[in-house]
């Protein structure tokens, strides 16, 4: 069975599709999709799919157009973006990497952004503004100073990784500290940001998403190519004509930013950016870094996981953070124990 096919256009080019990584997107953007317009009708006013979606073309009543559009439409779609962030930010560190365990998660930029935060809101006593402002600085900063820190003729995966456990760990304990210095109030209002959670979202943190990914989506997926040559080897790199390092340094930028900017809007939400490129390439069984089918399995992902949560506890009992703690902890063990018995570890 062919699995992939060659589109040729009448002025000459080519392009050759995956057929199965194809189905595979389309797949999981119907799942997110689907979850989604499920999730805009759960809540205490429950509103049926078929008038979810009545509503979304201009058709509700004003009760419904208010309850969806004002005050669910906004969490939903920063949920798909936080995802979309997530996912393909964690194919990026990856796929530079080259190591499944080489995600923001494991590399401290989580950790970074809710230092950002936690300063922001111990010490300045922030608005909802600077919290964000905080958390985006603070991933930056982490993000550049692994970076530096890795550099050596250039960054090699296990180096990055290893030097990004070093960072994660002094960060973590930084924000210790700065949780007990705080007074009970601001600590239980950072606690409840550290969680990672969707509840409260509305169109202020849509936008910034919104027009973040628009940029850096399709920067990323211009450069795909590229990134999947550096997994020959710098030498074979370098030698079909690929500048290795400004591509590396290019898309650890672009996945600095995405995963910064998703942790300000919604919290560090664990494992997500971990767990998704990983599903997505056992979905697709195809190598290289996978990176449109991870962003499709991250969006899917929060949103189902909302979805869940929500279901199950009702709404804003549970942050979702919390969801993808233990699922995405599970899932830590499996890779762990299966790199281990495949002798990668």
């Amino acid at each position: 069975m062919k699995t992939s096919r060659v589109i040729r256009t009448p002025g000459g080019l080519s392009l050759r599709l995956d057929v199965r990584a194809v189905t595979v997107v389309v797949l999981l953007l119907l799942a997110a999709l689907a979850a989604s317009v499920v999730l805009i009708g759960t809540g205490d006013f429950p509103i049926s799919a078929s008038d979810v979606v009545r509503t979304l073309l201009g058709n509700g009543n004003s009760g419904q157009e208010f309850i969806v559009n004002e005050l669910r439409l906004p969490r939903v779609l920063v949920g798909l973006l936080v995802g979309a962030s997530l996912g393909l930010g964690g194919a990026l560190f990856q796929a530079v990497t080259r190591n499944p365990l080489g995600s923001p998660d494991v590399l401290g930029l989580g950790q970074g952004a809710t230092a950002g935060a936690l300063v922001m809101i111990v010490l300045f006593s922030g608005s909802t503004a600077q919290v964000t402002v905080g958390a985006l600085v603070g991933g930056l900063v982490t993000g550049l100073a692994i970076y530096l820190l890795a550099w050596k003729q250039g960054v090699h995966g296990y180096r990055l990784v290893l030097v990004g456990i070093g960072v994660s760990a002094i960060v973590t304990a930084i924000n210790g500290y700065l949780l007990t210095v705080s007074d009970i109030v601001d600590a239980a209002r950072a606690v409840v940001w550290m969680t990672g959670s969707l509840g409260g979202r509305d169109w202020d943190q849509v936008w910034p998403l919104l027009g973040l990914c628009a940029l850096l989506v399709p920067l990323v997926l211009a450069h795909a190519c590229g990134l999947r040559m550096t997994e020959m080897g710098d030498d074979v790199s370098n030698a079909l004509g690929v500048r290795v390092e400004r591509v590396r340094a290019l898309l650890m930028v672009a996945a600095v930013l995405l995963t910064a900017t998703a942790t300000a809007a919604a919290g560090p939400v664990s494992f997500v950016a971990l767990t998704a490129p990983q599903l997505a390439r056992r979905l697709t069984r195809s190598p290289g870094p996978n990176l449109l089918p991870s962003l499709c399995m991250g969006a899917a992902l929060l949103v189902t996981a909302d979805l869940a949560s929500q279901r199950a506890f009702g709404a804003d009992q549970l942050p979702v953070g919390v969801v993808t703690g233990v699922l995405g902890g599970v899932y830590l063990l499996w890779l762990l124990v299966t790199e281990r018995r495949a002798g990668r570890i």
